[in-house]
């Protein structure tokens, strides 16, 4: 249960928090619950909601999906206080972060693919995969062709959700040394959002419980990158489907502009995303800024 009153003492008095959507596919209910506890929680705490495109994928993202985006949350009333630059707008500031980070920590060029890494450390499907530090020692430095990768260091991570309580995390025994940049030159997500966390100086981390194992790391990252203290996170339940899975873009499943041509008003979409993800509690005029 969430106590309001309780995380709002852990924050200044106006926290920025972000809705930070992938253009990788169509708006789903999913997205929808998202929103509802992003602006939800930003509004009940007199806070600030900023608009972040992660689209740091190039392989993935495409600008109609982005259209597409936009053009949802404004129908559904999600109207963000400030927006921030797309993160494939945003190069300069990585290239920066990898070096202050290279300046005090071991930053080294990596040649393994997925491929390989998976076939090394016996790659369980649906399981994250420890990367085994095979390059950390070959002295091989980042490069057209070569990943980047950061050495965290031993010792684990404890943080406060704001909705699951106490969590402990060991980043190294969970991912091993943190991919940067791949070989093709895409910065990770877990770079690409600590390094805008912190440089956008975002208070509170809103988003699903999926993303609740990145969490050690990316605190870890955001003190590497000199950020004295993390901002306050907050995982919240998913929409699950019957098999137990997440909704998923790729699959299409409920999508917002599917609703939105079959003629369902924006409030009978928003209730029903508040009914599906238990959050009817933050619908009530918390949508509009």
């Amino acid at each position: 249960m969430l106590d309001l009153d309780a995380l709002g003492a852990r924050l200044p008095p106006r926290p920025l928090t972000r809705f930070a959507p992938s253009p990788t596919g169509y708006l789903h209910l999913g997205h929808v619950v998202n929103a509802l506890w992003v602006w939800g929680v930003a509004r009940a705490l007199n806070g600030r909601v900023l608009l972040r495109i992660e689209d740091h994928d190039a392989t993935r993202c495409r600008p109609e999906y982005e259209r597409a985006l936009l053009e949802d949350l404004a129908w559904l009333g999600f109207v963000p206080d400030a927006v921030a630059p797309r993160q494939s707008e945003s190069n300069a500031a990585y290239i920066d972060a990898v070096a202050r980070l290279a300046a005090e920590h071991p930053v080294y060029g990596c040649e393994c693919s997925r491929r390989s890494i998976a076939r090394e450390v016996d790659d369980v499907f649906g399981a994250e995969s420890r990367y085994p530090g095979r390059c950390r020692h070959l002295g091989l430095m980042p490069g057209a062709g070569r990943g980047t990768r950061l050495v965290l260091g031993e010792g684990a991570e404890t943080f406060d959700d704001a909705l699951l309580g106490r969590q402990q995390q060991d980043p190294e025994r969970q991912c091993g040394d943190l991919l940067l940049q791949d070989r093709l030159g895409h910065w990770t997500y877990q770079f690409a959002v600590s390094v805008d966390d912190v440089r956008q100086e975002v208070d509170l981390v809103i988003r699903g419980e999926d993303l609740l194992e990145s969490t050690g790391r990316q605190i870890r990252l955001a003190r590497m990158l000199g950020r004295a203290g993390p901002p306050v996170f907050l995982h919240h339940p998913l929409i699950l489907k019957p098999d137990g899975a997440k909704l998923s873009k790729a699959a299409g499943d409920t999508g917002v502009r599917e609703l939105r041509q079959a003629g369902r008003p924006a409030s009978a979409v928003i209730a029903e995303a508040a009914r599906l993800g238990g959050v009817e509690r933050f619908v009530g005029g918390l949508t509009r800024g």
